[in-house]
C-alpha cells in the first residue's frame, strides 16, 4: 500500500502539473496550500493507518 499511494501521489501531481502547463486551468498554489494544508495531514494518517506493519506478522 504504501508504494501503491506514493505512486498515485505522484501521478496526480504531475498531472495536474501537466494541466496547469498546457492552460487547461490556472491553479494558485498558494491560495489552495493556504486553505487545504489540513488535507494533506488526512492523507498522511491514512496512508500510515493502512500501511501493514511489523505489528500484523503472526509467529
Amino acid at each position: 500500500m504504501k508504494g501503491n499511494f506514493a505512486a498515485i501521489v505522484l501521478i496526480v501531481i504531475g498531472a495536474v502539473a501537466l494541466a496547469v502547463n498546457l492552460d487547461l486551468f490556472e491553479v494558485d498554489l498558494i491560495a489552495l496550500l493556504r486553505k487545504w494544508w489540513p488535507l494533506a495531514l488526512i492523507g498522511i494518517g491514512l496512508a500510515l493507518f493502512f500501511t501493514p506493519g511489523d505489528r500484523q506478522r503472526s509467529g
